[in-house]
């Protein structure tokens, strides 16, 4: 099987760095432009193997870094396999009748509009080598949690561009993956930062997961959502899974 050139957002930690890391040291390697706010993970990864990667830096609220990672990947690799959009913010973290409008447009600006951005600049390459487009999605787009108005609407929003792709492009593949509880900086924030702006059952859930050492490995839906950015199948085009749902049994 020959390399395949693969777009990774949010990739300076968690899972989005599990994805570019399984990629870049897979027994066949691929080629991964690597996208994130933070440069040096991105830097260290650039040393690490070379040849195998573009980074492109920047904050994720700038639409036109879509195009730049679509052009990075054609000028040094030749082609574009798939996307993986991982990005994403918690955003403001409050009940919806204390919204701030301004922070609700910042967190769609990052969440989703930057994925339609990334899809729209990755389309006409994708097309070409029936591509995949693989989102991070979360539990949160249907789940409704209390003080997480912000960051569940823009998951569901994702889930519904993921939907509406599969029915409009039938040569690309989109699937939106729910992670679960994964161990990362954004669990931390949770515990750490948000318990005063949540209700303590659902603080509550994500502090005793923490500590009953229940939290997912990045690794794990990192893995899965890496293989599926290489092969996932045209039927599974517009669906929302959970990274270990058994449809996905080929993938863990």
């Amino acid at each position: 099987m020959a390399a395949k050139t693969i777009i990774v957002t949010g990739a300076s930690r968690g899972i989005g760095l599990a994805i570019a890391k399984y990629l870049l040291s897979a027994s066949q390697p691929h080629n991964v432009v690597v996208v994130a706010r933070s440069v040096e993970p991105l830097q260290k990864l650039k040393e690490q193997y070379s040849k195998q990667v573009e980074v492109v830096n920047g904050d994720l609220a700038d639409f036109s870094l879509a195009q730049k990672a679509v052009d990075a990947a054609i000028k040094s690799f030749g082609q574009l396999d798939g996307i993986v959009l991982n990005h994403g913010i918690l955003g403001q973290v409050g009940d919806i009748a204390t919204a701030d409008l301004k922070e609700w447009q910042q967190g769609f600006d990052i969440n989703f509009i930057s994925l339609v951005a990334f899809a729209k600049a990755g389309l006409p390459a994708l097309r070409q080598t029936k591509g995949k487009i693989i989102f991070t999605s979360s539990g949160a787009a249907v789940a409704g949690y209390r003080a997480w108005g912000l960051y569940g609407a823009t998951k569901a929003a994702m889930n519904s561009l993921a939907m509406t792709l599969g029915n409009e492009e039938p040569d690309v593949t989109s699937v939106s993956i729910r992670p679960g509880m994964v161990d990362t900086e954004m669990q931390r924030e949770l515990r750490d930062i948000h318990g005063t702006n949540m209700d303590s059952e659902t603080h509550s859930k994500f502090t005793s997961a923490h500590k009953d050492g229940k939290l997912v490995q990045p690794e794990q839906p990192g893995h899965v959502i890496a293989k599926l950015a290489l092969d996932a199948p045209k039927e599974l085009s517009g669906k929302f899974l959970s990274w270990n749902d058994k449809e996905l049994e080929a993938f863990q």
